[in-house]
């Protein structure tokens, strides 16, 4: 069982999100995991690191849910960076202007801490936030998600851009 143990309101400058977008056809057996696997294998994460994340928000590994112009389903897997920096080859890369997310820290053993952007959405809804259409992110935020707790829980943080 998963609880959201936090809400608040975090600023973020200008930021460039660096990384690779999958869509539906790409899961396997329903979720990314697999994406993730190839992310650490190919150290993909360290090349986008030295050219200068982390970008504004605390620093952690991001899958970011959302939809296209199309209309279809998106999930990146990255991290955000300084406005302008150079993007690697191989990369793909979404700009956002200055502003907040709504953070939520949601507390419970793996897996039970994903799927929960539902109620996270609700949870910020109820705290007074008014969420963007941009999508969501998880943000694997060292130590939090890293490092369980003496009852083998850890923190994803679940996020909405909010005004």
């Amino acid at each position: 069982m998963a609880d959201i143990v936090k809400t608040y309101k975090e600023h973020h400058p200008a930021l460039r999100f660096i990384g690779k977008k999958y869509t539906d056809e790409d899961r396997v057996d329903g979720l990314f995991g697999a994406k993730w696997g190839e992310w650490f294998e190919n150290k993909w994460f360290d090349i986008i690191e030295k050219l200068g994340a982390p970008g504004g928000l605390d620093k952690g590994h991001i899958g970011y849910m959302t939809h296209g112009e199309d209309g279809k389903f998106q999930y990146w897997i990255g991290l955000f960076t300084p406005d302008e920096t150079q993007i690697p080859e191989g990369f793909d890369f979404l700009d956002f202007e200055a502003g907040h997310i709504g953070v939520c820290h949601v507390y419970g053993i793996e897996p039970d801490v994903y799927c929960k952007e539902c109620m996270c959405s609700d949870k910020l809804n109820a705290d007074g936030y008014k969420i963007k259409p941009f999508g969501c992110f998880e943000r694997y935020n060292y130590p939090r998600f890293c490092e369980p707790d003496d009852k083998g829980n850890i923190i994803l943080d679940v996020c909405f851009f909010v005004e």
